[in-house]
């Protein structure tokens, strides 16, 4: 099991339509095959500027490759994430053995 998490600070004024415009789209990613327990979660810590998060599980390597190779993900990357995300951290986790 792979746990895909990315923090990101979107470069739309808070609260806008154009953030919520943004966070709707990108529900687009939870639809991808391999995509399981898809979360849209609001970054709450004062510990850091980040204000949201998005968190997906694959089975496995070959699900998660899919994943990052499908049309819909190339397309939602470049034509959204790179022009609309101003900072993000990604983070992918597998379980310890």
């Amino acid at each position: 099991m792979i746990r895909h998490t990315v923090v990101f600070r979107l470069k739309h004024k808070e609260n806008s339509a154009e953030e919520a415009k943004f966070l709707a789209d990108a529900k687009i990613l939870a639809a991808i095959p391999g995509v399981e327990k898809f979360e849209q979660l609001q970054q709450v810590s004062p510990k850091n500027d980040y204000r949201f998060g998005f968190s997906m599980e694959f089975a496995d390597q070959a699900a998660y490759s899919g994943y990052n190779d499908h049309p819909d993900h190339v397309a939602f990357v470049r034509d959204r994430w790179i022009p609309e995300v101003a900072a993000f951290l990604e983070i992918d986790y597998a379980p310890l053995s």
